[in-house]
Order: C-alpha cells, then sequence, then structure tokens
C-alpha cells in the first residue's frame, strides 16, 4: 500500500488540502481559483527579486531581442482572417456549392458531405422508418413546405399550423 495522504494548509486561503503528489511536497496554494492566483503572484515576486531577473526584459539587448523575434513572426498578434477560416460558409445557390464541392479533395466528413442528396434522403429514412421511394419523396416535400414557412413567415403570427402544439407534419403519418 502507498503512503497515507497527508493534508496541508492552503498558504492565501487556510484551508486545508490534499496536495497534487506529483508536486513532491511543494504545493502551497490549493486548487481554488483565488489561491492559485495569489500562489502565480507570489511565484512571480520572488523569481523577479532574484538579482539575475531584475533586468530580464529590460536593456538594449532585450530590445533587440524581441524586435527580431517580431520580425520574424509578423503578424503574430493580429487576428486571423476570415479567408483562412478552416471552412467557407454554404450559399443558397446549391450549383455554386457544388461548384466549390468540387474543387475540394474529399476526406472524411467532407465527403460524406458532398453528398448531400443522399445523407438527406437516408436521414429521411432512418427518422421515418420508410424506404420506399414514394413516401420518402412525400416526405420531402412537406420539410420543404415547412422549411418555406417558416423562412418566409414570422415564427410569433398565431394562427395556421405555427400555432398548433404539434408539427403538421405528423398528420402525414399518424
Amino acid at each position: 500500500m502507498g503512503k497515507a495522504e497527508r493534508r496541508k494548509r492552503c498558504r492565501h486561503c487556510r484551508e486545508l488540502f490534499h496536495p497534487d503528489p506529483r508536486s513532491n511536497g511543494r504545493q502551497q496554494f490549493c486548487s481554488r481559483p483565488a489561491c492559485r492566483k495569489a500562489g502565480k503572484a507570489e511565484s512571480q515576486k520572488r523569481w523577479l527579486n532574484k538579482p539575475e531577473n531584475r533586468n530580464y526584459f529590460r536593456g538594449p539587448e532585450n530590445v533587440a531581442r524581441v524586435q527580431q523575434w517580431r520580425r520574424d513572426h509578423p503578424g503574430y498578434w493580429r487576428r486571423p482572417s476570415k479567408e483562412n477560416a478552416l471552412q467557407d460558409p454554404l450559399s443558397a445557390d446549391t450549383k455554386q456549392n457544388h461548384i466549390l464541392n468540387s474543387e475540394l479533395t474529399p476526406n472524411g466528413l467532407q465527403d460524406v458531405l458532398l453528398e448531400q442528396r443522399s445523407v438527406l434522403i437516408g436521414l429521411i429514412a432512418h427518422l421515418t422508418g420508410n424506404a420506399l421511394q414514394d413516401d420518402i419523396a412525400m416526405i420531402t416535400r412537406r420539410l420543404r413546405e415547412l422549411g418555406n414557412d417558416f423562412l418566409e413567415k414570422p415564427v410569433f403570427l398565431k394562427g395556421g399550423s405555427h400555432g398548433q402544439e404539434t408539427s403538421h407534419l405528423s398528420t402525414a403519418y399518424p
């Protein structure tokens, strides 16, 4: 059996805590955010008070070091532009999306998403339990109508299918 865990008193909040066994007895502060912040501040203060560290960030040689680093890493502090986004949003024009998708090298998830029609039909068949083309076509038309209703009419209006508790899709397949 291993050693019994020994508790220590936090130097900031004075509460007892179990130190991380990997710290090998050096941990002086508990894991509460305020105590961790106090521990970091104390550690920085101790580091800056050492004679060899007092002018670490000052002087012409450090200015030259920082300037050289900034020349070597241009734009490091700038926010990334939207042009470098990992994935561009799809537009409403499906022909344009197909052209954009044909330029991509399919792999992983992109490979599946290039076949959006097949994915949609498979999803409808899976959710409804229907594999007949006529049933899927009718459900697809109803879904398109519902989507158009949401896009064209404000949702907050009363009446019609929007005021009901259940979707009007449920009337097609009770």
